[in-house]
């Protein structure tokens, strides 16, 4: 039977970053990044938006959520966006084998999903925030199954932290050189990928929504592996004065900036329910420091109430959306 319906959205997929490296036996590709994206037949905004997943997750987490409803993609394809889904280096459907990305890192339990970004409050973990959190869509203990289905998409970081974000700077620097300027909306662990986009091309970058993004600066963090040696990423960012090593951003002297970003708008955004709420202002201080402009939009402020830090899975995901949007229509304009 043929579908007579009309044809409101054009998709497809590809990857980029095909480069060769030698392995035994030939050549593979060397680190390529999965690339989705959807459109409306005819987009109303003036810009892409480029979706980019946390932590070992992958780019699934913006297309539903744990328990089968829709996700921001899908929105923001109705809110008139082309939209491009990216599954980071190493992760989803970007391919990963040691000979070419180096040794696996940490993977994520159901029980650090269900401790630090659920509603649980049981167990030792449990973050002290959880009592506000009532948008997860599930009871948040490990067997709950929206923490299996979560948790069963999140694969290992990979253990080179600097040479993963410099590869994700690679990756997204050469899907915005084809796609031309967008709009990177990233989160927690994917964050350093946009800092590290727009320092590459900052003519390419129209604006960075942050979703609270990972941190605090220069955090270390032993169990993940990750070590924010430059302030907001592991691989080296472009600061003025120069620097030649990241020891040098702790020196006394005078503040550094980071002129690339300084003129791209930039919105971090926090929930209400989240633990990492803190680190995020933190990360918010560090740029402005640096001469960037900041936005900050607090879901509770725009009357959004019991999110966590997966906000864009939750109950009122859509909801979620919907200061983000408006703060789009001011940083970039609303119509193409």
């Amino acid at each position: 039977m043929t579908n007579t319906q009309p044809r409101t959205t054009r998709r497809g997929f590809f990857w980029v970053g095909v480069d060769r490296v030698d392995v035994p036996g030939g050549t593979t590709a060397g680190g390529p990044m999965y690339v989705e994206w959807e459109a409306p037949a005819e987009p109303s905004r003036p810009y892409p938006i480029v979706l980019v997943h946390g932590g070992g997750g992958q780019g699934l987490d913006w297309l539903g959520t744990p328990d089968g409803r829709p996700g921001w993609s899908s929105f923001l394809v109705e809110e008139g966006y082309a939209v491009y889904v990216v599954d980071r280096p190493g992760h989803g459907r970007s391919p990963f084998h040691p000979e070419v990305l180096g040794r696996m890192g940490a993977l994520f339990s159901y029980e650090i999903v269900s401790a630090l970004l659920t509603n649980c409050a049981d167990g030792p973990l449990a973050h002290p925030t959880a009592h506000l959190h009532t948008q997860w869509p599930g009871s948040g203990n490990p067997d709950d199954p929206s923490v299996l289905q979560f948790t069963a998409g999140s694969g290992p970081l990979l253990a080179d932290t600097p040479a993963a974000h410099a590869l994700e700077r690679d990756r997204c620097a050469a899907l915005l050189d084809e796609i031309g300027p967008a709009i990177l909306v990233t989160t927690s662990l994917g964050c350093p990928m946009g800092w590290l986009t727009a320092d590459a091309r900052p003519s390419l970058v129209e604006a960075i929504v942050a979703i609270e993004p990972y941190g605090p600066p220069f955090r270390e963090d032993p169990e993940l592996g990750v070590s924010l040696d430059w302030g907001l990423t592991a691989a080296p960012m472009t600061f003025d004065p120069p620097a030649a090593s990241a020891d040098e951003l702790l020196t006394a002297g005078p503040a550094r900036t980071l002129p690339a970003l300084a003129e791209v708008p930039i919105a971090i955004v926090t929930a209400e329910a989240s633990i990492f709420v803190d680190a995020s202002l933190a990360t918010a201080a560090f740029l402005r420091q640096a001469g960037c402009r900041i936005d900050e939009i607090a879901l509770a402020d725009h009357g959004v109430h019991g999110n966590g830090h997966l906000m864009m899975l939750e109950r009122n995901n859509r909801e979620a959306l919907e200061p983000i949007l408006r703060w789009l229509d001011d940083a970039v304009g609303a119509e193409a």
